[in-house]
């Protein structure tokens, strides 16, 4: 495969205030996007970007992929994350310096699905799939705005491969009409009820009986720790934009996204990275332990000290770190795996959470689809060992996870990469919404309270929809 080079355009433009409104006229386009940093953050809440109308368009499932370029559909049945791999390399990267300073350039932006693992390991097949959406879907744009939250700026950007450098009257024309899009975006009220019909796929007695199950395994040796989860499902009455910006307003969060695929979309809130790559600098924060928040000061800075003062969260969230630096570590120099922030408390609009980072540098031969590759899905909401963790996640779930701890981000043609873990994230099917809350399960783990952090995760969720019931279970 050769790498092709191109250029890249980068204009100022007026500043973008509020990019999840710009979105809003966008969303006759195709595929629209807002990666989003909802959470105004010096370190982690810098840019957000917003795109449509790929060039390219990547879906895998059930183990075909499907890639729609230049008019043509062409499948493959071979690893997705080779076939994503070579359409990046085909796409080309740019060498302007210029633009190093920018975390996206042109590229490709969507998901990787939870259950591509049984793509690329070999998986049992019990688990429902009631959604049925893409494994993979991922669209390659050639523009894009691009917000800088802490210098007040934003930038149009244009991506030129190679065989279009002649061509650029057709590429001015279509960064124009981007621009004066998104200076036009504004948000379209819903009122009245947002959702209703608010279930769980299994009752709190089940989902016990679930965790018992996965102490069954722990206690016989096959796992140290597996993450595992309940699936709440709802009727929405209000579009999915309308339902991302409530999701938002209810829990702002440095990895925040929409994508709109026609019929479905994601929206996340997520404040989990799970892979950021800048040149061959690679950074992972795993997540693991969580306590939640409270109005009253006291009483939330007792959670937050309960937290970090917790023998069982910290030894379930070293055994993810570890799982982490043993994933950096197939694809990293030697010796260039760190940990240079360890079980750090971080307070969210609704939880408090304990986050480490775990940092390394990729070998020479290594590119970002390998990196992703060996340490897909996340560790902090697999398990311990991963692939076990995941057999019996397969077995004790009933339905398919779909996007949910999956990755959603993008992939910059300046050989940047940033993606988080599909945490806080709602899918919405038509007038369909599926969430799901899960925790860690270790030996220790009290089946009580890791319901209770389920519902301590899913207020945010259950707040965007406007639902406040789940049985005789209150979700605040």
């Amino acid at each position: 495969m050769i790498i092709t080079t191109a250029i890249v355009l980068v204009e100022e433009i007026e500043h973008i205030e509020a990019p999840y409104l710009a979105l809003g006229a966008l969303l006759g386009d195709s595929m629209p996007f807002l990666l989003e940093s909802a959470l105004a953050d010096k370190r982690f809440g810098k840019y957000s970007i917003i795109g449509s109308n790929p060039a390219i368009i990547i879906r895998s499932k059930n183990g075909v992929t499907e890639v729609v370029k230049d008019g043509t559909r062409n499948y493959y049945s071979t690893n997705p994350f080779a076939i994503v791999d070579e359409e990046i390399k085909a796409f080309g990267f740019i060498t302007d310096s210029d633009s190093a300073t920018l975390p996206f350039t042109g590229g490709a932006v969507g998901y990787f699905g939870y259950d591509l693992n049984r793509q690329v390991e070999t998986m049992p097949n019990i688990a429902e799939d009631d959604q049925g959406i893409p494994d993979i879907y991922l669209g390659f744009y050639t523009e894009a705005v691009v917000v800088d939250h802490q210098e007040g700026r934003t930038y149009a950007v244009s991506y030129i491969p190679e065989g279009m450098v002649g061509r650029l009257p057709e590429v001015e024309l279509r960064l124009r009409s981007l621009i004066a899009k998104v200076g036009r975006g504004r948000l379209r009220e819903g009122k009245g009820i947002v959702a209703e019909n608010l279930s769980s796929n299994m009752s709190k007695k089940r989902y016990k009986a679930m965790i018992n199950k996965a102490k069954e395994y722990i206690d016989a040796g096959d796992i140290f720790q597996v993450n595992l989860a309940q699936r709440f499902t709802a009727d929405i009455k209000v579009d999915h934009y309308q339902l991302y910006e409530r999701l938002r307003s209810s829990n702002p969060a440095p990895f925040a996204a929409f994508l709109s695929y026609g019929d479905f979309s994601i929206l996340s809130s997520s404040p989990e990275r799970f892979m950021l790559v800048d040149d061959r600098y690679v950074e992972t924060r795993p997540i693991k332990g969580t306590r939640p928040r409270f109005n009253d000061e006291h009483k939330d800075g007792s959670s937050a000290k309960e937290l970090m003062e917790s023998e069982k969260d910290a030894a379930e969230h070293i055994m993810i770190v570890d799982v982490e630096r043993n994933d950096l570590g197939r694809v990293c120099e030697y010796g260039s795996v760190k940990a240079p922030e360890l079980m750090v408390v971080e307070s969210y609009k609704t939880v408090h959470h304990l986050v480490s980072t775990v940092t390394g540098r990729l070998r020479p031969e290594v590119g970002m689809m390998d990196l992703l590759q060996a340490s897909f899905p996340g560790g902090s909401i697999s398990g311990a060992p991963k692939i076990r963790a995941m057999e019996i996640i397969e077995e004790l779930e009933p339905c398919r996870r779909n996007i949910y701890t999956g990755a959603i981000g993008y992939i910059s043609t300046n050989r940047k990469m940033d993606t988080n873990i599909a945490i806080r994230t709602i899918t919405a099917v038509g007038r369909r919404a599926y969430l799901h809350v899960g925790g860690g399960i270790v030996a220790d783990s009290d089946p009580d309270m890791e319901y209770q952090e389920t519902l301590d995760k899913g207020h945010a969720l259950c707040n965007a929809l406007g639902l406040v019931q789940h049985h005789d279970v209150t979700l605040y």
